[in-house]
């Protein structure tokens, strides 16, 4: 009996030093060694300052940037200490009420976009209302007002999503898309013609 007691204290500690121990370490390793930009949050500098995670939407609103998806993370959305998503079926006339109105606001704010050319994205939030991401679709879709409110061609703003356009990574997980601060940076660093 008292073989076996000795026995099952030795197994626990060196499960323990295995699991608590050695593993996380092996872990945390390779994070910093291979994915070191994802494993610290993937967070965007500019002048050596954060401005943002390629990983967390952030809330623009204004004409002259790309906007994210809606979110419900929050009181007010985009909190990402508060990520969730609103839970609510399709059939819930919450929800339909909710995207109604993503439509009729997204339509005043994108004149010349048509009720069938809005992409699902536009008007309904992710499962982590936290998506930084976006669809081609999405964008192309935001160019022509972006385009008139920085004053630019509209060939212009969508040449920049193109080149901000990213693949599934590692060629098969998830799906093309565009990362909406960092084709928010990438406006930035279009001339705007003077007035």
């Amino acid at each position: 009996m008292r073989g076996i007691f000795k026995r099952s204290i030795l197994m626990t500690i060196a499960l323990l030093i295995i699991t608590c121990g050695i593993y996380p370490l092996a872990v945390w390793v390779v994070g910093q060694v291979v994915f070191h930009h994802k494993a610290n949050g993937s967070i965007v500098l500019r002048n050596g300052n954060p401005i943002g995670s390629a990983l967390i939407a952030q809330n623009f609103q204004r004409p002259e940037y790309f906007h994210p998806r809606p979110s419900s993370a929050g009181d007010k959305g985009y909190d990402a200490a508060n990520s969730s998503g609103s839970n609510l079926a399709m059939t819930n006339k919450k929800f339909i009420d909710g995207v109604a109105a993503n439509i009729k606001q997204l339509l005043s704010d994108n004149p010349g976009l048509a009720m069938g050319e809005v992409p699902n994205d536009m008007v309904m939030g992710s499962g982590s209302g936290l998506d930084p991401d976006i669809t081609i679709e999405n964008a192309f879709a935001q160019a022509s007002r972006v385009a008139r409110a920085r004053k630019l061609k509209i060939e212009d703003i969508r040449d920049i999503v193109q080149k901000n356009i990213q693949g599934p990574d590692l060629g098969i997980l998830g799906e093309t898309h565009v990362n909406v601060l960092e084709l928010n940076l990438a406006l930035g660093e279009i001339p705007t013609p003077s007035k």
